[in-house]
């Protein structure tokens, strides 16, 4: 009994825990239950058969219009992906503001809002800049529709235009006033800011040149304190660029054909108002040009008079612009010589021990290509035949990618384009080429005011008028009127650089001047006809072909006694001279070998008597040479001139005829200061001579003070004479210095590159002259243009 009850207590202790086993697994089942059935169902795909539509808020866009830029059609069943690609076609059309599509039935609503219409658009809080430039530059306009994408470009635009003024700071934010009739005002509000400026520009890895002498070649300069007047300080990105070009160009005219920059570092200073430029740069070695050689290897084409042609000599220091010039000179010569298609490619060797290059013209036959035509277009003044009278090349001829590139170069040149672009292109045939000229014409005239002071004029002012492409001819006429304390000129030039569709230019000058010198005892009137033809006989020589008529008149001044000389020259009243000259021309000072050395030549022959009153020979003649050392820091510089006139007339020849130095010949003297004088009448006249020569040597150097100060110092020692009055009217003179001497005069100069030109300051003294010249230890000279 006791096991069973124990049994039956058991059973009995069970039911409770299988109770609690279903509950819990009942709990279980309908959790599980629930939670399925809260679960999201899989979305059905939702389609809509539109039938019609219905467009709302168009106001100037046709209804037609918006349900065609939707790209559904009626009848069309479609998806829910599909009206969000047709409400992102709508959105895409850059005409709506919002748009919304909404399914009613077999209809679909478009609901839209135009983007307002642009009644004006205005610029405010610009000082720097004109309205029209600004203006100019934006892709908005009035009456066109406005959106906001184009506005922010417009925004983006200006800001660069300031960028390129250095103004880093300048913002732009376009703003909308809302008006009637869904227009909007579109507004540029612009804050200027300031202009940044390179406070210090410097290099790292030059040994060659200093950085004195490099950052003369660099556009971008050191702020300075005449920046309000000079604004090459001011920090311009793109400039940056263009530095980094013209120092290697630099360098490699110089031999340096390694050269390289390795950086160009713009860093704000600590203040953050200003800019320091450092360029970092790997010279490499100095190289020469070692052996010059031409080969040929066109039948029947002899390398020995191809190389005759060459000028450059082994030793003379390596540029890459001497050697385009002696392929140039090659290519003429076979063109001269009929060899069409003539190719010309240098072969270079280098010799690393001694430092030379060997370079090798190698005569080769092009392929045949011909030019088929030239286009131009963009001109709208300027006539063509301007733009293609600086080809060498005409249609028919040989195709030439060397002399297409100089072409463009010449038109560049011109001054008339803001941008001209020569590209050839593929002709009718694979044989011919069509050179495309693409020009952009820019203003050509201009009006100029300057000033200037001499010690011989005084203060004086000038005003010039001309035009540089007259009528698009390519002629240039100019207006221009000078006046100084002591003397006047009114004068009107004209240049055809082309006459008679030649390169024989021509320039003519007449006018009228007079003088009132305070170191003169008479006054001068004169009339001037000069006309001149001038023509290149070689690369870097030309001779001048003048005519020159002239009616002068030396006057007596107010008050004033006159020696005897002057007197009986003032007597003969109203003279004129006729006369034709010849001059001879040689300068290698920008075109020759040495870009830091050169000559120029220059000898001339004038014989009046072809009619008028005044009868002579007069020769002329003069020689620079100028040189720099000391890495291009010191200039040197030597010059000689020297005049002989022989009077043949039956009369007396006048002071005017006569040689008369002043210190732009002769420094250290007043002008008429030295030479033959006229002591009679308790006066003292100088009456000039016959002959004269003066010898000047001069030196400009750095004086070690900061750059942006543009002085320079200098010294210089000028010597000669001036003598001979032969055919003279010396009856009752009484003359002295008629045999001459040799004066010396030692000085040193200041000088001042400023905005508005450079100063000249001399301080001199006599070591030896003659008791009656008149010496002057001082000399300032200005000549500035704004």
């Amino acid at each position: 009994m006791t096991d069973r009850r124990g049994a039956g207590t058991s059973c009995g202790g069970q039911k409770p825990v299988n109770k609690i086993l279903w509950q819990a697994l009942t709990f279980f089942f309908l959790f599980a239950t629930v939670s399925l059935l809260s679960l999201p169902q899989a979305a059905q795909a939702q389609s809509y058969t539109i039938n019609s539509f219905e467009v709302e808020g168009n106001r100037r866009i046709e209804t037609s219009t918006i349900i065609a830029r939707s790209g559904i059609e009626p009848g069309q069943t479609v998806t829910a992906g599909q009206l969000n690609d047709a409400f992102q076609r709508l959105l895409d059309s850059g005409v709506f503001e919002t748009v919304d599509l909404t399914p009613r039935g077999s209809t679909l609503v478009i609901k839209v809002q135009e983007y307002p219409t642009i009644n004006q658009i205005s610029i405010e809080g610009n000082k720097r800049l004109k309205d029209e430039l600004l203006l100019n530059a934006v892709s908005s306009q009035p009456r066109r529709v406005f959106t906001p994408q184009v506005a922010e470009a417009d925004a983006d635009m200006i800001a660069e235009i300031y960028l390129a003024q250095g103004r880093v700071a300048a913002t732009v934010i376009p703003r909308i006033i809302r008006r009637s009739d869904n227009r909007v005002d579109l507004v540029f509000e612009i804050s200027e800011g300031t202009t940044i400026e390179v406070e210090r520009v410097s290099f790292v890895g030059n040994r060659a040149y200093s950085d004195r002498r490099l950052r003369r070649v660099l556009e971008t300069k050191q702020a300075n304190f005449l920046r309000t007047f000079l604004r090459g300080d001011t920090f311009i990105a793109d400039r940056i660029e263009f530095d980094k070009q013209v120092i290697r160009d630099f360098y490699l005219s110089r031999g340096y054909v390694d050269f390289r920059v390795n950086s160009a570092n713009v860093e704000f200073t600590r203040e953050r108002d200003a800019f320091f430029l450092v360029m970092n740069v790997t010279e490499g070695q100095k190289f020469s040009f070692g052996k010059i050689t031409t080969v040929s290897e066109i039948p029947g084409v002899d390398a020995a008079e191809y190389q005759a042609a060459l000028k450059i000599k082994p030793g003379v220091t390596y540029s890459p612009s001497l050697v385009e010039n002696s392929i140039a000179r090659q290519e003429r010569l076979g063109i001269r010589q009929g060899v069409d298609f003539l190719r010309v490619e240098p072969r270079v060797t280098r010799n690393a021990r001694d430092l030379t290059l060997d370079v090798e013209f190698v005569l080769t036959k092009g392929p045949r290509i011909f030019v088929e035509r030239i286009d131009i277009e963009g001109n709208t003044t300027t006539l063509d035949r301007v733009i293609r009278r600086q080809f060498d090349t005409v249609e028919g001829d040989p195709f030439n990618p060397r002399e297409i590139r100089q072409a463009a170069e010449r038109i560049r040149a011109l001054g008339y384009f803001a941008v001209a672009d020569v590209e050839p292109r593929e002709g009718s045939t694979p044989s011919q080429v069509i050179v495309d000229v693409d020009v952009e014409e820019q203003p050509t005239g201009s009006l100029s005011l300057g000033g200037s002071y001499s010690i011989s004029d005084g203060f004086g002012i000038a005003i010039g008028l001309s035009e540089s492409n007259f009528l698009g001819r390519g002629q240039t006429v100019g207006v221009t009127i000078s006046t100084a304390q002591d003397s006047e000129e009114y004068s009107l030039n004209f240049t055809e650089p082309y006459l008679l569709g030649r390169k024989l230019r021509f320039d003519l000058g007449l006018g009228l001047a007079s003088t009132d010198s305070s170191f003169a005892s008479y006054n001068t009137e004169r009339v001037f006809f000069n006309p001149q033809l001038s023509y290149a006989i070689g690369e870097l020589s030309s001779l001048r072909v003048r005519y020159a008529w002239e009616n002068s008149e030396m006057k007596q001044q107010d008050n004033e006694a006159n020696g005897a000389v002057i007197a009986s020259e003032i007597d003969q009243g109203e003279r004129t001279t006729s006369s034709l000259g010849v001059s001879y021309v040689y300068d290698s000072r920008l075109g020759g070998l040495n870009p830091n050395a050169g000559v120029l030549f220059e000898v001339g022959l004038d014989a009046a008597g072809l009619g008028g009153d005044n009868k002579f020979y007069k020769t002329s003649a003069r020689g620079i040479a100028q040189t720099r050392v000391l890495s291009e820091e010191v200039v040197l510089r030597a010059s000689l001139e020297m005049g002989a006139m022989h009077w043949t007339g039956n009369d007396f020849s006048r002071t005017l005829d006569r040689f008369v130095l002043g210190p732009n010949k002769f420094r250290g003297f007043e002008p008429a200061g030295l030479g033959p004088r006229d002591l009679s009448n308790g006066q003292d006249d100088a009456i000039g001579g016959n002959y004269y020569w003066v010898a000047r040597l001069e030196s400009d150097f750095p004086l070690g003070l900061p750059e942006e100060l543009g002085l320079r110092g200098g010294v210089f020692y000028d010597f000669g004479n001036l003598y001979n009055i032969d055919d003279v009217n010396t009856s009752g003179a009484n003359i002295v210095g008629a045999d001459g001497s040799i004066r010396h005069v030692l000085g040193v100069a200041v000088l001042w590159e400023t905005p508005f030109g450079p100063l000249r300051f001399n301080f001199s003294q006599a070591l030896k002259k003659e008791d009656f010249d008149k010496e002057q230890n001082f000399d300032l000279t200005i000549q500035a243009r704004f």
